[in-house]
């Protein structure tokens, strides 16, 4: 296993880098930067690590999560220079928050709680977890506590759909079982097909998000995440139509240069293909 001998030098370094573009001296670009046009930005770096570790690139994986920490290192700067906090904040504050939810290894009662949790599995480090949460939350007296505090809704909507559920269940408003949560997706589909029959766009809209939110809640009892599951899907998809684009390349053609009916021709034969090299990997 690799050894990290030199971090504090390297992060120093790098502290001293991003400082250093944010100055008059620095580069155009980063000096304009602010947390708000930002965050795009950020959103791209974290699904690049997310693409590095699915793709089992180690090498990709290290330069993607560089990028990640240049980010955090880039927001604590901005923020220094506003006067809000500054990356030594960032680290304690996460640091303490850390060693706060997890009892069962920092606390005092950490003997006793490794044991709840030995005898009731992970579901009881969710809870202590969440409870946890709760009592951080400092909730002002004009607002109403809710399950979903702490819930981003600038989430990807199937995954907050999916986290929102998570968060149903915790509290007993769930289904017991997969079978009634099919037949809602069921009913949901025939609701859908009726707004289309009578072309309402904003029932139609209304609808469709409703059988995507059911569909993914059948896949959380399922124990699928749908998030990873439509990501998985759609990424066969695009190494099936890469068969197709590669094969007609070879022919000196390109997808625009032939019927539907062959596009669908070299999509089974991609599929067989495909079929076979799962076989070969077995």
């Amino acid at each position: 296993m690799p050894t990290d001998p030199t971090p504090d030098a390297a992060l120093l370094d790098l502290i001293a880098l991003v400082a250093r573009l944010r100055s008059p001296e620095g580069c155009p670009w980063d000096r304009v930067q602010t947390l708000a046009s930002l965050t795009p930005h950020t959103i791209e770096e974290a699904y690049e690590v997310v693409e590095a570790i699915e793709t089992n690139q180690p090498e990709q994986l290290r330069q993607e999560l560089g990028d990640l920490l240049f980010h955090v290192i880039l927001y604590s700067q901005i923020a220094q220079e506003e006067g809000h906090f500054t990356l030594t904040d960032v680290i304690q504050e996460v640091t303490k928050k850390m060693r706060r939810r997890h009892p069962h290894v920092f606390g005092p009662q950490r003997q006793e709680v490794a044991e709840q949790v030995a005898m009731e599995g992970v579901e009881r480090l969710r809870h202590n977890w969440e409870t946890i949460k709760r009592q951080e939350k400092q909730v002002d007296s004009a607002t109403i506590p809710s399950v979903f505090d702490g819930l981003p809704n600038a989430l990807p909507a199937l995954h907050l759909a999916y986290k929102v559920q998570q968060k149903m269940a915790r509290i007993g408003f769930d289904w017991p079982e997969p079978a009634p949560v099919l037949a809602k997706v069921h009913e949901e589909l025939a609701e859908l097909e009726q707004a289309r029959q009578e072309a309402d766009p904003s029932a139609i809209e209304e609808e469709i998000g409703d059988v995507l939110f059911t569909l993914a809640n059948y896949a959380r009892h399922l124990k699928i995440n749908p998030e990873k599951a439509l990501r998985r899907s759609t990424l066969k998809f695009q190494n099936r139509f890469r068969y197709i684009e590669q094969r007609l390349r070879e022919e000196g053609l390109s997808v625009h240069d032939v019927p539907l009916e062959r596009l669908e021709s070299l999509w089974q034969e991609s599929k067989r293909q495909e079929s076979l090299e799962n076989i070969s990997d077995t």
